[in-house]
């Protein structure tokens, strides 16, 4: 179906706010043709990610629940053919979890039951999964699920672990079909940021950051959110 052009779509529904100048207004409206195309964009890649063929079948690793049981990969889909995971930068080497990490959790943790009635969602981190949820509690939330690695294959081969030590957070879904568990996409976040960028996704998902890129200043380079202010 042909699409009416982004500046007509535009050009209809702009209108000026009190005591708008012309050349904001003017400014205003040629944005808004281009925040248009970015929708489109966006629509434009989320059809193409959901046409992706088949990814790898991950190997056999094993997790703990708040419980203790000890779980694979596929038992944390429950009712569900599609699971969405979180690798938060949380190990046991660490004294408090990363505050980015904190950050788009925190914007996760209301919203996971309503995501939770289309998909499963599961946070995973290598620190046990009773010091997670002191942290969890400790921020107010009550609707995420967590899960502790049982070793450190998993991380490492979903690039939630550097060869060095070093922790990334990944976010990847997976699919079951007959009994078959196969990743279906990955952030792939590191590396794909332009100059003058820290490391983001592509899309960027957190809406911390989205937010502020609403704003004059954006998400500048100098500030990152922390756990205590």
């Amino acid at each position: 179906m042909a699409l009416q052009p982004a500046s007509e779509l535009a050009a209809a529904a702009s209108k000026p706010y009190p005591n708008d100048s012309a050349e904001y207004r003017a400014a205003r409206t040629a944005l808004l043709a281009e925040e248009i195309e970015l929708r489109r964009h966006i629509e434009r890649v989320a059809a193409q990610r959901r046409a992706l063929p088949p990814g790898g079948e991950p190997p056999d690793y094993a997790f703990q629940d708040a419980t203790g049981k000890t779980l694979g990969l596929g038992d944390l889909f429950g009712a569900h053919d599609t699971l969405v995971t979180y690798f938060w930068m949380f190990g046991p080497q660490r004294e408090r979890p990363c505050p980015m990490c904190t950050a788009f959790l925190g914007a996760l943790d209301t919203p996971a039951r309503d995501i939770g009635q289309k998909v499963a969602m599961a946070v995973i981190g290598r620190s046990p999964v009773s010091r997670q949820l002191a942290f969890a509690r400790e921020r107010g939330w009550r609707n995420l699920k967590f899960y502790a690695t049982v070793g450190d294959d998993f991380a490492r081969d979903y690039r939630g672990l550097a060869p060095d030590g070093s922790e990334w957070p990944a976010l990847d879904v997976w699919v079951k079909r007959d009994g078959r568990v196969r990743h279906f996409w990955a952030s792939e976040l590191g590396g794909t940021q332009d100059p003058g960028q820290d490391p983001r996704g592509a899309p960027d998902p957190t809406p911390l950051w989205n937010i502020l890129d609403l704003t004059p200043a954006g998400r500048g380079t100098d500030w990152y959110p922390k756990l205590e202010y």
